[in-house]
């Protein structure tokens, strides 16, 4: 299956749908002393981070969405057990064998009129891997592609008008593309449709629509549509109010390991709400989230170690994890009462353990403020 999928909240700037989705999504308090929360923002599909074996955090990058592999299509060579031609163009493609995917892709493409095979192509030129890198050449290939029913190529294609890439950007066309792609089953123009229903800017705000196009990607096992869908289940939003079912929502996209999700399934297991009480399940979501950085894991595991609840009570882990919570941006006068009662040698092992995580936020915070105030550059003409 193709891995197109985009980051689109970069492309489209729909961070700003936050609230249409999840206000009071992730704000479900603790029931000790519970500290308020931000609301959690659905994501696009993308592959999830690999852990780091280091607690200390960096900062994301900054990548561009790219186009990534078609799913396999029919290429020429031997049948194979179930009758289907083996794609040796995309199998070329999966070990890095570009050129000779490019060959194969182009000879199918030519002697078989193949979309599979044109929509690789259009992912070669793309992200110039065995050619030159060619967004023209690739927008010409996705559209033969799409043009003979290829889910795929038009995903691509609304990408490449989402990013303004081989032309101006065009949200409108980039919809279209989307939804006709969605049409088509797929899973991932489905999740970035449906969030343009919420946002509600491009369409009028929809629920109901968004409800359905997030259930066709969950049920293709899509990590943040099953954690946006579980929310909208939270808040009766497009569908009937179920806490189960957005508990169970919520409980498989922490499987995908979609962090947003491992919070509010662990705030769940801690409150036993719409789901059996397990503390010590919740602490371990809260740990693993906390090191992915998510500040509300951080200042929920905080409070669990203070406490003694579902962990061995440990002062020292409770007011580091509350100290680069608080350096985030998450408020807890509960915590920061907690961490000026330990005595000195505990609080300067709390600070110094926080102390890698504190500099790479407060750099982060910087790199963000500078870019922010940056003036515009003007060319001069001569």
């Amino acid at each position: 299956m193709i891995r197109l999928s985009v980051k689109l909240v970069v492309a489209l700037g729909i961070w700003a749908i936050a609230a249409a989705l999840c206000t009071g999504a992730a704000i479900a308090q603790m029931q000790l002393a519970p500290p308020s929360a931000p609301a959690t923002r659905p994501k696009p599909h993308h592959k999830p981070p690999k852990r780091s074996d280091t607690v200390k955090p960096t900062a994301p990058s900054a990548a561009q969405p790219a186009p990534a592999p078609p799913a396999p299509a029919a290429s020429a060579g031997s049948q194979t057990s179930t009758g289907h031609e083996p794609d040796l163009a995309f199998g070329a493609f999966q070990r890095g064998n570009y050129i000779t995917a490019f060959s194969l892709a182009t000879q199918r493409a030519g002697e078989k009129d193949d979309p599979k095979s044109m929509t690789l192509l259009g992912e070669l030129y793309a992200n110039g891997l065995g050619v030159p890198q060619n967004d023209k050449k690739a927008e010409e290939w996705y559209k033969l592609a799409a043009a003979r029913g290829d889910a795929n190529a038009m995903f691509a294609l609304g990408m490449f008008r989402m990013q303004g890439r081989a032309g101006p950007r065009d949200r409108v066309v980039s919809a279209k593309w989307l939804a006709s792609a969605a049409k088509l089953g797929h899973p991932i123009a489905a999740y970035d449709l449906a969030l343009l229903y919420i946002e509600g800017e491009l369409f009028p705000r929809d629920f109901d629509r968004a409800a359905q196009l997030l259930s066709v990607a969950a049920q293709a096992g899509n990590p943040q549509a099953e954690y946006a869908l579980g929310t909208l289940y939270k808040e009766g939003r497009g569908v009937t109010k179920d806490m189960h079912e957005a508990v169970r929502l919520f409980g498989l996209a922490a499987l995908g390991d979609e962090t947003d999700a491992e919070v509010e399934y662990g705030i769940d297991l801690f409150n036993g709400d719409g789901v059996t009480r397990n503390q010590a399940m919740a602490a371990a979501l809260f740990r693993k989230a906390a090191l992915m950085g998510n500040p509300i894991a951080q200042d929920r595991l905080a409070i669990m170690l203070a406490n003694g609840l579902g962990v061995p009570a440990d002062p020292v882990e409770a007011a580091k994890w509350h100290l680069i919570s608080k350096a985030a941006g998450e408020t807890d006068l509960a915590l920061d009462d907690f961490v000026n009662k330990l005595d000195t040698k505990s609080r300067a092992a709390a600070e110094q353990g926080a102390k890698p995580w504190v500099d790479a936020i407060n750099r982060s915070i910087a790199a963000r403020t500078r870019a922010a105030t940056r003036p515009a550059s003007t060319s001069v003409a001569k």
